[in-house]
């Protein structure tokens, strides 16, 4: 499959760019995109308006690292590291209990 999202080891500096390449995979992949809207309740016309929502973010980045294999094909699919992904996923993730801050 031909991807048409952005993929550069510099979006690794930050997190927002690392989510909307997520949001490029999620969007390449039709049934993946379905089940990741169905679960948050977002139309497909409201994405354009959801990316400035740090909820809607951290709702996508949570769904794809709930997955560690979807998570790995996103990393092998962008040749983002998987550390910067779980770095951006903890930049958008309210703090818990292992963040100090909590």
């Amino acid at each position: 499959m031909q991807s048409n999202f952005k993929t550069s080891k510099q979006l690794a500096a930050d997190p927002h760019e690392t989510a909307i390449a997520v949001l490029g995979w999620l969007a390449d992949d039709p049934d993946m995109f379905g089940c990741f809207l169905a679960l948050t309740g977002v139309a497909p016309g409201q994405v354009r308006n959801a990316v400035n929502d740090p909820g809607f973010l951290s709702g996508m980045m949570d769904f794809l690292m709930n997955h560690e294999p979807t998570a790995m094909a996103f990393c092998a699919a962008s040749g983002l590291s998987p550390e910067t992904v779980t770095a951006a996923w903890r930049h958008f993730s309210s703090p818990g209990p292992d963040s100090g801050e909590y």
